[in-house]
């Protein structure tokens, strides 16, 4: 059988109809719809691979400190950060977003300290993980700290070598390979340098 690539019905011959008919509303959608997120092509039954994502934020006090939060839901201890939501947002807007929600501070600026890419393991879907540097806060902002009860149920601000005893591994990785070579940007794969 002889199959032209403007066939019209090359997917019925090769018994790819649902195929057809879903890479069919994909692009219709995409013609239709400038802004369409991947939210929308990824939950329905196309199939568009989703990865999840993650941001964190630094923040030191004057004197060097790192601020770590023990959570609720999890051992160890980490850093001010959450999931990126499927709206759309940003890395750069969820680290803002769950530093103000995890702890009551405000980010005003920062700068991408590292990124590391997780591969997924049984019962670990992997993702990429953001990390900004958020700079010194001054002593009143600190002071101000609110914490979310149902996250998070203590803080501490810690010399650098402490967090890092403290901070579990993978954040612990991030958090280290970023103060290491501070003012670069660090590329991570499940939390080792890619060399």
């Amino acid at each position: 059988m002889r199959l032209r690539i403007d066939d019209d019905n090359i997917f019925e011959r090769l018994g790819l109809a649902k195929l057809k008919e879903l890479s069919t509303e994909f692009y219709r959608r995409v013609a239709a719809d400038d802004d369409l997120q991947a939210t929308e092509v990824s939950t329905g039954s196309i199939g568009i691979p989703r990865i999840p994502a993650s941001a964190g934020a630094l923040v030191f006090d004057r004197k060097g400190r790192l601020l770590i939060l023990k959570p609720t839901y999890k051992g160890g201890w980490t850093i001010p950060g959450g999931i990126i939501e499927a709206n759309g947002e940003t890395p750069w807007d969820a680290c803002r977003r769950e530093t103000r929600e995890e702890c009551g501070l405000e980010v005003r600026h920062g700068r991408l300290v590292c990124v590391d890419f997780l591969r997924p393991r049984p019962g670990r879907p992997g993702g990429m993980r953001f990390l900004f540097n958020c700079g010194t806060f001054r002593d009143s902002e600190l002071s101000g700290i609110v914490l979310q009860n149902e996250e998070i149920s203590t803080y501490q601000l810690a010399k650098v070598d402490k967090a890092l005893r403290r901070l579990s591994g993978p954040v612990r990785r991030r958090v280290a390979a970023a103060v290491k070579k501070p003012g670069e940007l660090q590329y991570l794969e499940d939390g080792r340098p890619v060399r």
